[in-house]
């Protein structure tokens, strides 16, 4: 992103305090409208499953198009052309893997009262080495995404503010507000400040690409400039590049959609209608934002021509820069985009952290470590527990080891190893349980091996690989062994309607 941004400095800061002022406002209301949050497992975590249309719809799409879908989209637009066309479709997808399971889950969430990702897996398996290793990938997918967001935070407000306050200042502000609020409120402040940030980031990605076409031509101007200086980038990609598209799409179709957070937003629905209209909502915004964030991209090539790798990386800040020094409409409209995108950033993140928190909360501590604690304890260990999180990952997010990249790209690849036990165990109950849980350890092996030695076949993603390796077991194990029939109706009992 630009670090001295025109339109950056003391009206940055502006607009980050009056977010972060919002936010608090919203933690300190839903407190004291819902003092019993601190008591209930389900009201806090949940938002009491009573999320309408209109908010469960708005945390749903802040959490996942968080701020990277803007700063980091646009540039790969920018460097391959047309062929980043595969972000809409991938987040397409997204809502395809979502409704693969998401309605079903949540009736047996509303029938078994489930809070967690991993009460269903302890429901359907009963089996601790299920519901740990589910718990434990879970863990790390969220931890990483939470540093992933930390990092982001960082780079957003040091370009927003030109640098006019140092950059550890802000990220702590933030982190102070993002906690306050998540401690104080829980799901409803998450959810409530998911739609502010939902609403900025939506206006201000519209306003960036009415400017850019107004500016610097649509995509015809560059068409033809892409046809004159970089044909390339109208073109079709290479085999390897089909395969690695494709095996993309599967991974983040099925990813994504077993986002922990995300299956948290899906228990939290008001009821199944509410749920549906949410999604069907949600299947539009791959148009509304990735593919307006890749016409921004593809914009840029003409407005900005012959960028390098990294010099790329600072497309959107280089454009709203342009945009903002036109007229104080515009100004004010792109200090607003990056106040949202900030805000997108610390939205995903909160939902993240809450989650994070439930899981050790409810599920490790209260399952395994003191089964005898109240749910007021249990939130008060999540909370702690989600602090000393955030510390820890705001110091690595400082000083990030040397193979962070590797950690990065591992997030799918581990977490889509719980996927064949979400699914699979929703329609079939004669899953062979100890091969559910050494085809996810095996999967987990594989895709790691594979991802730190850059061993990809033929192109295909690791992940992949795992995933493959972890439904041959499962399958075949439950084809092989028998699952006596007692279990069998167990497992019907909890599937069944």
């Amino acid at each position: 992103m630009e670090e001295n941004l025109a339109f950056g400095g003391w009206s940055g800061i502006f607009i980050m305090a009056v977010y972060g002022l919002l936010m608090l406002g919203i933690g300190l209301y839903t407190y004291m409208k819902n003092k019993n949050v601190r008591e209930s497992n389900e009201e806090y975590y949940l938002g009491g499953k009573g999320l309408g249309v209109l908010v469960l719809f708005f945390t749903f799409y802040a959490t996942q198009y968080s701020g990277n879908t803007i700063i980091g989209y646009a540039p790969q637009g920018y460097r391959i052309g047309f062929e980043w066309l595969q972000s809409v479709t991938f987040m397409i997808l997204v809502i395809v893997g979502y409704l693969l399971f998401a309605p079903r889950l949540y009736t047996l969430s509303k029938k078994h009262k489930f809070v967690t990702p991993t009460d269903w897996l302890d429901k359907r398996f009963k089996s601790k080495g299920v519901t740990i290793l589910g718990s434990i990938l879970m863990l790390y997918g969220l931890g990483n995404y939470l540093l992933e967001q930390l990092v982001a935070v960082g780079q957003g407000v040091s370009g927003l503010t030109g640098n006019a306050v140092p950059y550890q200042i802000v990220v702590v502000f933030f982190i102070f507000i993002m906690l306050t609020y998540s401690w104080l409120g829980g799901m409803r402040s998450v959810a409530y400040t998911d739609t502010m940030q939902g609403i900025a980031l939506l206006f201000g990605v519209f306003i960036l690409i009415l400017g850019s076409i107004l500016y610097f031509g649509g995509l015809p101007t560059s068409a033809d400039y892409m046809q004159a200086f970089s044909p390339e980038k109208l073109g079709v990609p290479d085999t390897g590049g089909i395969v690695g598209w494709f095996s993309m799409l599967a991974l983040v179709t099925v990813g994504a959609a077993v986002y922990p957070h995300a299956i948290q937003r899906i228990f939290s629905a008001k009821n199944e209608k509410t749920l549906k209209n949410s999604l069907i909502g949600m299947s539009w915004m791959p148009f509304l934002t990735t593919g307006v964030v890749l016409l921004i991209g593809i914009i840029g090539i003409n407005a900005f021509p012959d960028l390098d790798r990294m010099g790329s990386e600072q497309l959107v800040g280089m454009m709203a820069n342009v945009v903002a020094s036109q007229n104080l409409f515009f100004y004010w409209a792109m200090v607003l985009l990056f106040g949202g995108i900030i805000a997108a950033i610390i939205s995903t993140a909160d939902s993240v952290l809450l989650t994070f928190s439930s899981i050790i909360s409810k599920d490790l501590y209260g399952k395994f470590i003191n089964s005898k604690a109240s749910e007021h304890k249990q939130i008060k260990v999540g909370k702690v527990t989600g602090v000393i999180a955030v510390f820890l990952l705001l110091i690595i997010a400082w000083y990030p080891p040397a193979t962070l990249y590797e950690i990065f790209v591992l997030k799918f690849e581990l977490l889509i190893q719980i996927a064949p036990a979400f699914i699979l165990g929703l329609y079939f109950n004669k899953l062979h349980t100890p091969s559910v849980f050494v085809g996810m350890l095996a999967g987990t092996i594989v895709a790691a091996t594979m991802t730190f030695t850059n061993f990809t076949p033929f192109g295909v993603i690791s992940g992949l690989w795992g995933l493959a390796i972890n439904l041959i077991i499962v399958v075949i194990g439950s084809m092989v062994f028998t699952v006596q029939k007692t279990q069998q109706d167990e497992a019907q009992k909890v599937i069944g309607f």
